[in-house]
């Protein structure tokens, strides 16, 4: 079987199945596992699947930068979007990520909610300007220009001093297996330090995001409380996620 079409047979299994394994592979196929872990980083490289132990998953296409991203599933985001902002309770101090399905939480708290937000985006923080009984703290630090995010040391401090009732957290990739994860190494220690100040985090996934992985891990799926999804997402999708004991809220 020729390299090119290898790599097709990869992503078909990967397609099919959801995950490639390298032994069952090479053995399927008859080849050493060099062979295949070769073809695995080839096509890493160009983006098209996720390597983890053992084989790979499929790449998150939820990894574009924000003005991309923006019109990657529009309307599931404003779905998801209206179901999380249904969630918070008057008084709640609530983290909110940044990210597009996060602005779309801010767009449509309630007009007469008396909240307070905590967000290290200046997107969500200009989303929320006008609205009256929304206190807004901006978290300070180093701008991602990728996600328009502060990001570091500077915010990861001013964190510490958050107790918080709700964490909508948004990521490029949820897997059962491989946790919660996003493209980029200090995102995810900012991710992590904020679900620490919260009692509960809500993870925001639109479909692609489900069942996908991207470089760097978050947390462990089972560590957070919930996922907030689309109506559409079929239940043995998501059925995995909660007999980890997630709650599954559908938009």
């Amino acid at each position: 079987m020729l390299t090119r079409q290898r790599k097709q047979h990869i992503l078909k299994i990967l397609k099919r199945d959801g995950n490639v394994v390298a032994k069952a592979l090479s053995e399927e196929l008859g080849l050493s596992e060099d062979t295949i872990r070769r073809d695995l980083r080839e096509l890493a490289a160009e983006g098209l699947l996720q390597r983890v132990h053992g084989g790979a998953l499929p790449a998150s296409p939820a990894a574009a930068d924000f003005a991309a991203r923006q019109v990657l599933a529009p309307e599931a985001k404003v779905a998801i979007g209206g179901a999380a902002a249904r969630l918070i309770r008057p008084g709640q101090v609530v983290i909110l990520d940044g990210g597009t399905t996060a602005v779309q939480v801010a767009r449509q708290l309630p007009p007469g909610l008396q909240a307070t937000v905590v967000t290290h985006s200046p997107s969500v923080a200009v989303e929320l300007a006008g609205h009256a009984g929304v206190e807004v703290v901006l978290i300070g630090g180093r701008l991602f220009k990728h996600s328009i995010v502060a990001v570091g040391a500077a915010a990861i401090e001013a964190m510490s001093q958050i107790r918080a009732d709700l964490y909508f957290m948004g990521v490029t990739g949820v897997h059962v297996q491989e946790g919660l994860s996003t493209g980029d190494l200090e995102e995810a220690y900012v991710k992590r330090a904020l679900s620490r100040r919260a009692a509960e985090t809500i993870v925001l996934a639109s479909s692609e995001k489900l069942g996908v992985a991207s470089p760097y891990v978050v947390l462990p799926t089972s560590e957070v409380s919930g996922l907030v999804v689309e109506a559409g997402v079929p239940e043995e999708v998501t059925a995995p996620y909660a007999q980890l004991g997630l709650s599954i809220t559908r938009a």
